[in-house]
């Protein structure tokens, strides 16, 4: 009974991280982020300023949060320790992408319109960078665990979110018409791939 409790204040809180974040950005979209306040956020989303803080401890947060880290570490556990470490983490990166976009992918364009155009969240924004880089390290889990082995993980992480970053960018600017993991995998292979059967960050054909 205990779990079943447990669980369904998990799905709860989930529920208002989602609505807070949903309200924060139609609201940034709509008034400009400098113009949105957190008290206006609460009041969209129906809660307190202190349950909007609870969920974001900054405005930033409203807008850059997210579960990408998570998923792309997942994703980075699951590929063959043989492969590359690039096709391995561009691979990760496309198919975490494929996962957002298939939600709502209005909502992550949305969000990423408003960190290239805000100065604060372009701040932050490289903050995020490190996170997800060191999520990408983590997923590899004992293959980086010394230290050459480590930095060579890094250097591998660093440059294929450098590339990803030019993908989102060019899919704001195409308003997101673009298949946004396709575009990660050009991007990724105009950086790193020599011609071969399959485009770094596409996902290889079944055995």
């Amino acid at each position: 009974m205990a779990g079943r409790h447990s669980t369904l204040r998990e799905q709860r809180r989930a529920e208002t991280h989602r609505l807070i974040q949903a309200h924060a950005v139609r609201l940034f979209v709509a008034r400009g982020y400098d113009s949105t306040t957190v008290n206006d956020v609460a009041e969209a989303a129906g809660v307190s300023a202190m349950t909007v803080y609870r969920h974001f401890p900054t405005k930033e947060d409203l807008v850059l949060a997210d579960q990408n880290g998570p998923l792309v570490a997942e994703r980075i556990a699951a590929t063959p320790a043989g492969q590359p470490l690039v096709r391995r983490i561009g691979g990760a990166l496309a198919e975490s992408a494929r996962t957002l976009t298939e939600g709502d992918d209005r909502f992550l364009l949305a969000r990423l319109r408003l960190m290239i155009a805000t100065p604060a969240l372009r701040a932050r924004h490289l903050d995020n960078h490190y996170v997800l880089q060191q999520a990408i390290v983590d997923g590899l889990g004992e293959e980086a665990t010394d230290p050459d082995a480590a930095f060579r993980a890094t250097a591998a992480a660093s440059a294929c979110l450098a590339v990803m970053h030019t993908a989102l960018v060019r899919w704001a600017e195409d308003d997101g018409r673009a298949d946004l993991p396709d575009l990660i995998a050009t991007a990724l292979a105009a950086a790193f791939e020599t011609p071969g059967p399959t485009p770094l960050g596409a996902s290889p054909p079944p055995a």
